[in-house]
Formats: structure tokens, C-alpha cells, sequence
């Protein structure tokens, strides 16, 4: 998978028609093959071997580890799909290697094997129904209903505001019920934010505070999804007072909240957590492009002097140095952002559904491809599944915030003390001397782990950094309870990821299991847990999970 940028995902929203469209890079692909006559003959007479192999049935190619695509029976054991299946394969490698060979900068190598990836994606043989077995079985046994079942949700899917195949049966879930039901209340209400303080889960707590901060294009509520897979009801049982911020969903008349709005909200919910607790410190936890806001906050708090009133900073899986190892700093060019963000600005925000649509095609075969033979060709219901239920609500991002973060994109301004004004003040993430826990995700897409690994080197203080096996939501949302969990500690004096990951050992469980009691030692005494939440400056006004969680995003 491409290591793609904020930019680029911001650029891509905003531009939906032609986000993976062939562009440039093909004609200096073609260029660069036509340089490399010798290659593409080698090429080409690789694969033409290969496709021998398939046809007379010597062929040992098989489908690569974990590709679910190709897990029903018949591709290794019928003479004719395990054919299909091999060339299709053998193709796709040949396609992949052209892609390669030219000599492209990295951008527009990037872009390529995107729009390649795509392409091969689209045209794999499980995505028709004559060459797809599955299918002939489940038409042959529910006698073509399947198809007719199919049609209907193909009807129901383009209504809806995302208009691709549903990759949830959302029926069984209710925000405040089945979903963010921890018990708690709205201590306080802001034009942007809501902040939640939760029932304590012991008779002690840690004096020091929690409090959680979402991305501004997600609900809260992945901290508290379910119970068993609540971040929050974790946090409690380990004696830690859990709070989080949960934002606003914003529209067209909001067009106007830019970063220093949202980065001053935080500041907001961090002396507000204080002032409820009476604790002098609050350990901060950002997730993802919610981390960078919260990271410019915390140096924002560094630059008026007031690190103290932050005990600790939890990145989780947020990407502060947003190079990608090239020459070029952003896939997304300068006229492509520009464009983006003219258009953005014209409605007003970026909906959210445009954003969901861009991240599922990031990864099509799992969250486009396999929706659609399931439900349209299959006629079976997706499945019911509370994280795909939480990434399916959306949020809108502001016009300037959009433009905010596209600039980020571009420029990288976090690695250069100075460079970017917050506030009204530089900020220098130096400045940054609490101690710091990072976050990553083996098989993240979104935030690669060597990017979010490359945070240690920025940060003031002493920083732990935690690699879990999973991918990028996943990784955050990784409770104990899987046999097959497990996560990796490393040096963090290692000058490069890779030194790092050779450096690291393997552990059973979950981070999580190793961040609760990193808290807990850095929180202060232990008192006892308060008999009720907020206090007479801050009292409950509704209960969890609030009112703003509960707007939702129409396209």
C-alpha cells in the first residue's frame, strides 16, 4: 500500500472525479519505458513464460497471504479457477513491474502505483460473476434470489450519502446504547466541543486525569465503542479518570473555524479537565490528525510556560513529520491543493462522506470490492461490526481547517522550530519536555509506523514508542482479549525505524497493557474517586455521549 499523505487525502476529497484517475505520470511512465527497450522485452518474456506455466498447469503461483479474495476452495482445487486465478496474478505482477521500472520521481511513482493498484484491483476475476465460484455455488443454491437480493441493496446503496457498497448492517446500533455507552456527562459545552467526564470504575482513581482528543473528521466515540472494546471503560478499570472532547459536526456556516480555533479548543478542555479534577496536570492523548492539533497545542501551552499543566502526551498513530522519504514533498502538487481548497471553500466544508469515500479507496478490496460481490452478486447483508459502524459516521471539516491542514501537507512545518505560528505563538515541539508515548500500526496505510517512529526524534522529553500488528484503526482500538494480539518495544535511541524494529521485542497482549500503567506511574497519588461528576463551575448538563455526537454528515 502507498504511503499516502494528509495532503494527498485532502486534495483527493475535495476532488472526487479525478482522484485516481490516470494523470502525467502515465505519459512519463511511457516515457521511461521507452528508454528501457531491453526491459520491457524481459518483462514481457517473463511473463509470457509464466502464462505457459498457468496454461499447461505447472505453475505454483498462489495468491499472497491473507488475500481473502481467493479463499474459497475452488481456486486451488478446480482445474479451470485455479487457472484464472494464477494469470490474473501472474498479470498483475507483470503490470506492478512495468510500473517500477521507469525511473520516476517519488511522487509520481506514488500516484502510478496507486492508479495501478486500482485498475488491477477492479479487474480481478472475484469481481465478476462468471468467474467467480463463490458466486455459481450461491446462485445455484438460493436459485438466483441472490441476485435479486443483490439489486435491492444495490439500489439502497445509491441513495445513500456515500453511494458505495455498504460495508456495515448498521441495524443492530445506537449511539448512547449499543455504542458510546459509558456512563458520564457533558461537563462542559462549547461552541465547537463538548467535554465528557466518565464515571469513575473504582474507589480510588489517579489524581492525574485522562483526557482524549479525536481527529476533527471523527466521532469520539472510537474511545468508547462497545463494551470490551472501550478505551475508556479500560482506562477506568485501571483506576485512571477518563475525559473526552467530542467535537462539533460542522456546516456551512461554520466555514470559517481554522486551526487555531480547534487548537484553541483544546487548550480549552485541558484547564477545563483541570479545573474539574483539581489536579495540576492532565495527560493528553491525540489521535491521528487529532494528534498534530494536540501536539501544536501542548507547544503552544510550552511557549506561554505552561508544559507543567501537561503530565504526559499520548500520540496515537499521528504523523508529526509528514515527509515520505522523497524529493518531493507531497504527492498533491501546489495547483492541486490550491484547487482543492478554491473548491472546498465554495461549499463551505469538506463533507465527511467525501472523506469516507477517498479512505475506502485507499484500500478497495477490502472495503469496496468484497462489499460489492457480498451484497450485490452474493445478496447477503454486510456484516454487523461496530467499528466499521463508527467509521461509517462521518464528520465535515471546515473550509479553514481544510486549507489548514492541506498547508501542513505541503510545507511540513513541524520539523522546523518556528515555522508555524499558533495562536499567535511559534511553535517548537522541543519545547515539548513532558515525557511522550507513541503509537503505531504494523500494517497502517494511512500513518505508516517509520513515519510516526520519526515523532521520538521531535519531541522535548522522554519518548516510549509502542508498534502494534495491526492496522491504523486497529491499532488504536486493540483491547486485550485476542490470543493472536501482540505489540513490540523497541530503543527509542535508535536514529532510524529500522534500527528500531531490529532493537524490538515482540510481547503478547496489547499496548494498551503497557500504556495504562505508563499512566498510572506518571499521575501523582492516588484519592478518592468523586462521588460526582463536574463540579459547581462545570455541572453535568446531559448525559454521555452528549448531543453534538449525534449530528450527522449528509454529503
Amino acid at each position: 500500500m502507498q504511503n499516502v499523505g494528509l495532503d494527498q487525502l485532502m486534495a483527493q476529497a475535495a476532488d472526487q472525479q479525478n482522484r485516481f484517475l490516470p494523470g502525467s505520470e502515465f505519459l512519463k511512465a511511457l516515457g521511461g519505458l521507452a528508454k528501457r527497450p531491453g526491459h520491457v522485452v524481459g518483462h514481457t518474456a517473463a511473463v509470457a513464460a509464466d502464462l505457459a506455466k498457468v496454461v499447461t498447469g505447472e505453475s505454483d503461483r498462489v495468491p499472497a497471504k491473507g488475500d481473502s479474495r481467493f479463499r474459497d476452495p475452488a481456486w486451488k482445487q478446480s482445474w479451470l479457477f485455479r487457472r484464472i486465478c494464477q494469470g490474473y496474478l501472474s498479470i498483475s505482477d507483470f503490470v506492478r513491474a512495468l510500473a517500477d521500472e521507469p525511473d520516476l520521481e517519488w511522487a509520481d511513482h506514488e500516484r502510478l502505483a496507486l492508479v495501478v493498484d486500482n485498475i488491477l484491483d477492479a479487474l480481478a476475476p472475484t469481481n465478476f460473476p462468471l468467474t467467480n465460484p463463490t458466486v455459481w455455488k450461491t446462485t445455484i443454491d438460493r436459485g438466483g434470489e441472490n441476485f435479486v437480493a443483490g439489486a435491492r441493496a444495490a439500489v439502497r446503496d445509491a441513495r445513500s450519502p456515500v453511494k458505495l457498497p455498504a460495508n456495515v448492517d448498521t441495524t443492530p446500533f445506537r449511539v448512547g446504547e449499543t455504542l458510546a455507552a459509558s456512563p458520564g456527562a457533558v461537563v462542559h459545552r462549547a461552541k465547537r466541543f463538548e467535554l465528557i467526564q466518565y464515571q469513575p470504575r473504582t474507589k480510588q482513581v489517579v489524581k492525574t486525569p485522562v483526557l482524549l482528543i479525536p481527529p476533527m473528521i471523527s466521532k469520539f466515540y472510537v474511545v468508547d465503542l462497545s463494551p470490551g472494546k472501550s478505551m475508556v471503560e479500560f482506562l477506568g478499570d485501571h483506576e485512571l479518570q477518563p475525559f473526552a472532547l467530542s467535537w462539533a459536526n460542522p456546516g456551512r456556516d461554520d466555514a470559517a473555524w481554522n486551526l487555531d480555533d480547534y487548537v484553541g479548543s483544546i487548550v480549552e478542555a485541558i484547564e477545563t479537565t483541570r479545573e474539574v479534577t483539581g489536579a495540576d496536570a492532565v495527560h493528553v492523548v491525540g489521535f491521528c490528525a487529532g494528534g498534530i492539533a494536540t501536539t501544536t497545542a501542548v507547544a503552544h501551552l510550552a511557549a506561554l510556560g505552561r508544559i507543567d499543566h501537561v503530565a504526559t502526551l499520548s500520540l496515537m498513530v499521528t504523523v508529526l513529520d509528514v515527509r515520505r522519504g522523497g524529493p518531493v514533498l507531497s504527492v498533491a502538487s501546489p495547483d492541486m491543493a490550491n484547487a482543492a481548497k478554491a473548491k472546498v471553500k465554495r461549499k463551505g466544508y469538506l463533507a465527511g462522506t467525501e472523506l469516507a469515500r477517498t479512505f475506502a479507496w485507499l484500500r478497495p478490496n477490502d472495503m469496496i470490492w468484497n462489499n460489492f460481490v457480498n451484497n450485490y452478486y452474493l445478496g447477503n447483508k454486510p456484516p454487523a461490526f461496530d467499528l466499521l459502524y463508527w467509521n461509517q459516521d462521518s464528520m465535515n471539516m471546515p473550509a479553514a481547517l481544510h486549507g489548514d491542514l492541506m498547508e501542513i501537507g505541503l510545507s511540513n512545518p513541524l520539523v522546523k522550530p518556528g515555522a508555524l505560528t499558533v495562536l499567535g505563538t511559534p511553535i517548537d515541539l522541543t519545547q515539548i519536555t513532558c515525557d511522550a508515548y507513541v503509537a503505531g500500526g504494523e500494517t497502517d496505510h494511512l500513518t505508516p509506523w517509520p513515519s510516526c517512529y520519526r515523532s521520538v526524534a521531535m519531541l522535548g522529553g522522554e519518548t516510549r514508542f509502542a508498534l502494534s500488528t495491526s492496522g491504523h484503526i486497529a491499532a488504536v482500538i486493540h483491547p486485550p482479549g485476542n490470543p493472536k494480539s501482540s505489540y513490540r518495544l523497541g530503543d527509542e535511541s535508535c536514529a532510524t525505524p529500522e534500527e528500531w524494529l531490529q532493537s524490538a521485542q515482540m510481547h503478547k497482549g496489547t499496548w494498551w497493557q503497557d500504556w495504562a500503567p505508563w499512566l498510572v506511574q506518571r499521575g501523582g497519588e492516588r484519592v478518592a474517586a468523586p462521588a460526582h461528576l463536574g463540579n459547581d463551575d462545570y455541572p453535568p448538563l446531559t448525559p454521555a455521549p452528549g448531543t453534538y455526537v449525534l449530528k450527522q454528515s449528509r454529503g
